[in-house]
């Protein structure tokens, strides 16, 4: 998502993330991950691509968001999405993941294919801050609004695997982190995600994290 007060807010993809995602492409396990789910201090995060209303006042799901490749930078796919992971506190994978979405890939704005994907697996989950307020949030509690990164494990309904990197920069966030999606499908790298701005509802998402998880044992 964005920041109350600059709806922009696309910043340039971090080079950490960048070699981050990279390192977790090659470092993928060909099994089945760490499953999170029975540690208690896990994170438990929602992530979304979001909708806005303009100028940005409001977020709900059902947003959609673009990425291109490089070599030719005319190859770009369209995501829409949501879903849920658990993040170890160990900071390594998991396997304790929800959602999907669909996707479309384009060649010089001609449409080249078109489906849905899943997610089978979480690689990597930085947590920057929680955001401040000002939104009205039809997603989730307002104050388990973060901003941060994610790198998912996906697949495509065509057979092809891939990544969906999520980036959030939103109200209160620190300098560095994308705002937006990039990713991967198959041998095609789709590395730069397309800014959000002021007068279009695309190339914007917001993360979810859980404050308390113990709440049914009181």
């Amino acid at each position: 998502m964005t920041r109350a007060k600059s709806p922009v807010l696309g910043s340039m993809i971090s080079r950490r993330w960048l070699l981050g995602i990279a390192g977790a492409l090659l470092c993928l396990p060909a099994g089945g991950a760490l499953r999170a789910d029975n540690d208690d201090n896990a994170a438990h995060v929602r992530w979304d691509i979001i909708s806005v209303d303009i100028p940005v006042t409001t977020i709900s799901p059902g947003g959609m968001a673009f990425a291109s490749a490089r070599n030719p930078n005319t190859l770009k796919v369209k995501l829409t999405g949501s879903g849920t992971f658990v993040a170890p506190t160990s900071g390594g994978t998991s396997s304790a993941v929800t959602g999907g979405g669909t996707w479309e890939t384009f060649n010089g704005g001609v449409s080249t294919g078109s489906g849905t994907y899943r997610v089978t697996g979480l690689a990597s989950w930085q947590f920057a801050s929680f955001q401040t307020p000002g939104l009205i949030d039809l997603i989730g509690d307002a104050n388990e609004r973060a901003n941060g990164n994610a790198v998912l494990r996906i697949q495509y309904s065509d057979g092809r695997r891939g990544t969906l990197g999520i980036g959030c920069h939103g109200p209160g966030a620190p300098d560095g982190i994308v705002e937006g999606v990039i990713g991967t499908k198959g041998y095609v790298t789709y590395w730069d995600a397309e800014p959000p701005t002021p007068t279009d509802d695309k190339n914007r998402t917001v993360f979810h994290v859980m404050r308390h998880h113990d709440d049914d044992d009181n």
